[in-house]
């Protein structure tokens, strides 16, 4: 089969499944980044060279438990509501597990980003590989699905909207780079990037956000002021952090010695190939709405 065919339907396959199970139901959209979160470990344990069998038993354990608790507690407590027509919320608190597992994920966010300037690091420790798999690959998924309900209930426009951003980034991150792009942004990592790359994908994702936030999330009149703000700040944290994302990860892929994370998207490489951006993204644009949350 011809190359450019090959990517083509298993893009086409990747962007409708991804769009049916967020569209479909909460339940279809846990289950398909579930599926991505194990394929994602797989692809990463070959990467650092560790056994596979417990990192993704562990991950599926904590991905299941905090999201369908989360979940349910939230359905839980809307249904007391509802049946006692009050405000008050009674449920797990589960405030402050989230906060315990942000505050691992930025913690190893960062040590990923420090991870970009050692240049004699051509192996990693044992300890550092767990810390990775946790922090960089498990939590992010869990972040995904919490991102999705915003800060009320499940809202697939959210998710959506995000995913848009990434590839609007990505894709005119390539188009300007390749276009006017001379000066590399980091090039001992990934020698085709460039700064024109950089903040043109800043830039349209930025035009993509406000378009988002009038168009598609169509916001109250009250509220559209504060929406365009919302999505388009949340356009330049997937701007800045997307490419630091795909940067961390080409770093792996670096010391590893190979091009793509796995074969599972022919054309394309693996789950990580595609999902390295959002996955970075996702705990910072979490940690955006818990302050935008606090603040309102």
């Amino acid at each position: 089969m011809n190359e450019t065919l090959k990517r083509t339907l298993s893009g086409a396959v990747y962007v409708i499944s991804l769009l049916a199970s967020i569209l479909f139901s909460t339940e279809s959209f846990f289950i398909l980044f579930g599926i991505f979160l194990i394929i994602a470990i797989y692809e990463f344990c070959n990467l650092i060279q560790v056994h596979k069998t417990f990192p993704i038993l562990f991950g599926i354990v904590l991905y299941t438990t905090v999201t369908l608790v989360s979940h349910y507690n939230k359905i839980t407590t809307n249904t007391i509501n509802q049946v006692f027509n009050t405000d008050i919320e009674i449920a797990i608190n589960i405030q402050q597990l989230d906060l315990v597992l942000l505050v691992i994920a930025m913690v190893v966010s960062l040590k990923c980003i420090l991870f970009l300037f050692y240049d004699n690091i051509q192996k990693i420790s044992t300890s550092s590989k767990y810390l990775y798999l946790l922090g960089y690959i498990i939590l992010p998924f869990v972040f995904i699905t919490k991102i999705s309900f915003g800060i009320n209930d499940y809202n697939p426009k959210i998710i959506i909207g995000l995913f848009i951003l990434i590839w609007t980034n990505d894709t005119f991150a390539y188009i300007v780079g390749k276009s006017i792009g001379k000066n590399k942004l980091f090039e001992k990592i990934s020698p085709k990037k460039t700064i024109e790359g950089f903040f043109g994908g800043i830039v349209f994702a930025v035009l993509a956000g406000y378009l988002i936030s009038k168009y598609y999330i169509k916001a109250k009149p009250e509220f559209s002021e504060k929406s365009i703000l919302i999505w388009t700040s949340i356009a330049v944290i997937v701007g800045i952090a997307g490419t630091v994302g795909d940067l961390i990860e080409s770093k792996f892929k670096r010391i590893a010695g190979v091009k793509d994370s796995g074969s599972f998207m022919p054309g394309h490489g693996g789950i990580l190939d595609r999902l390295d951006s959002v996955i970075f993204v996702a705990p910072i644009i979490f940690l955006f709405y818990q302050i935008l949350n606090y603040v309102s």
